[in-house]
């Protein structure tokens, strides 16, 4: 044993002597000092167990929040009321005999009849002098369509169910001005009113009356538009990313333009607006307003993100099932199409789904393209003018009328639902086909 001198207190716990370290002093846990230390160390961790549950249970909260404000709402936006109107077409003084309306013509002379005086006239008859203002200002369609669909109708008295005024409307549903509550009084009295499911809310086109206005046009804009966004972005970024991650060079040209994706993802919407501004409606000359150019623009927004995530997919298969496939003598080619592609499939799709629900809710570049257009009918090609559901939910919240406050968030339902099922599939596919290594 050497006799050389223990110099103590360099390292805590440990004797040093001249020539080196010696054995480690064993550490005495029973000590005031050390139980201190573990108790500390013990209420940090506690601490931080109750901060990361309060941040969960604030961001269920607030969630909660948002969507029993939008249920609460917009729930009546998925109703409506109507009115029972007694209409004598014996009477009516329409120039109209059932035979003009069981043939081809029968579009044409309804509207040559003066259907809309015909349904005011019906409803002062039944009300009183201000019954025309308790009918919504679509009723009149309501008399038509029925009129149409039984042209026996003409010589006959029929009692008609037609949309409720916009201020009887929100009375029947909810708490309205006490002028429409009376009139919803008289009525239920009469047995005149009810309140039931508002179909026309999700077949019907956006229009100036909330009691007509419906979510459909916007709908399908937004079909057509994620429809042209996916069949561009999808391949273009799947390919790009097989590229990146399989057979470019390892050098600055190549990590000039990863860094410039990435940059990509992160730039604000409204640029690609004004990219799409400036090449698909100045350089292009596509028709403003049309679902072929909100595609593009969000497109162009949405392609980065389909890049990374299926870098990432692709990078995530393991190099062995790439050398046991150049091993059994595949080809390069049918290495990645065949192997690497099919296993990062799901990761590419679950990012691709994320990517497509973020374009789905997107305002600012769409209304930069001009998608801001009163829309009364659906789109029926690309080239059409359309809007999409973000666009509309932001043109009813501008609307002074009542009306309009329901059919917002309603509409807002409607997103949120799209939106969850988007989600909800992209987890779906990642739980199925994702393997693990």
């Amino acid at each position: 044993m050497s006799d050389a001198p223990i110099l103590s207190g360099l390292v805590p716990g440990v004797a040093t002597t001249a020539t080196g370290p010696a054995e480690r002093a064993p550490t005495d846990w029973r000590t005031q000092s050390m139980q201190r230390r573990i108790r500390k160390r013990y209420a940090a961790e506690r601490r931080f167990r109750w901060l990361g549950l309060g941040a969960v249970v604030l961001s269920a909260g607030f969630l909660a929040v948002l969507l029993v404000t939008m249920v609460y709402n917009g729930a009546s936006g998925f109703l409506q009321t109507q009115i029972a109107l007694p209409v004598d077409f014996a009477h009516s003084g329409l120039l109209l005999t059932p035979a003009d309306l069981r043939g081809p013509g029968a579009d044409l002379a309804l509207s040559t009849a003066n259907i809309e005086g015909l349904t005011d006239s019906s409803a002062k008859a039944a009300f009183g002098t201000d019954g025309d203002r308790w009918v919504s200002d679509g009723g009149w369609l309501r008399v038509r369509q029925a009129l149409k669909r039984d042209p026996a109708l003409l010589g006959a008295r029929a009692t008609i169910w037609v949309p409720a005024a916009d201020a009887i409307d929100v009375a029947a549903k909810r708490q309205g001005d006490p002028a429409s509550e009376a009139i919803v009084a008289k009525l239920k009295a009469r047995q005149a009113i009810s309140t039931g499911f508002n179909l026309p809310f999700l077949t019907a086109s956006d229009s100036n009356d909330p009691t007509r206005a419906g979510i459909w046009g916007a709908f399908k804009g937004s079909l057509f538009t994620m429809l042209v966004t996916l069949l561009i972005a999808f391949p273009v970024g799947v390919l790009s990313a097989l590229y990146l991650e399989e057979y470019a060079p390892r050098n600055r040209w190549t990590d000039l333009i990863e860094v410039s994706i990435n940059n990509l993802a992160a730039v604000p919407s409204i640029i690609f607006g004004l990219l799409g501004l400036a090449v698909f409606l100045g350089t292009f000359g596509l028709p403003r307003s049309a679902s072929i150019v909100g595609g593009l623009t969000l497109a162009l927004m949405t392609m980065p993100v389909i890049v990374i995530s299926g870098r990432n997919a692709i990078k995530g298969v393991p190099p062995s099932i790439r050398d046991a496939a150049l091993g059994v003598g595949a080809s390069p080619i049918q290495v990645v199409f065949h192997h690497v592609l099919p296993l990062a499939l799901p990761g590419i799709l679950t990012g691709t789904i994320i990517g497509m629900a973020r374009a789905l809710g997107e305002t600012a570049p769409l209304l930069m393209i001009g998608m801001r257009a009163f829309i009364a009918s659906p789109p029926a090609r690309l080239t059409d003018p359309a809007t999409v559901l973000p666009v509309q939910i932001f043109l009813w919240s501008d609307q002074i009328d009542r009306g309009f406050v329901e059919k917002t968030s309603a509409a807002i339902i409607v997103l949120l639902v799209f939106l969850l099922a988007m989600n909800g599939f992209a987890i779906y596919l990642r739980n199925k086909f994702e393997t693990r290594w």
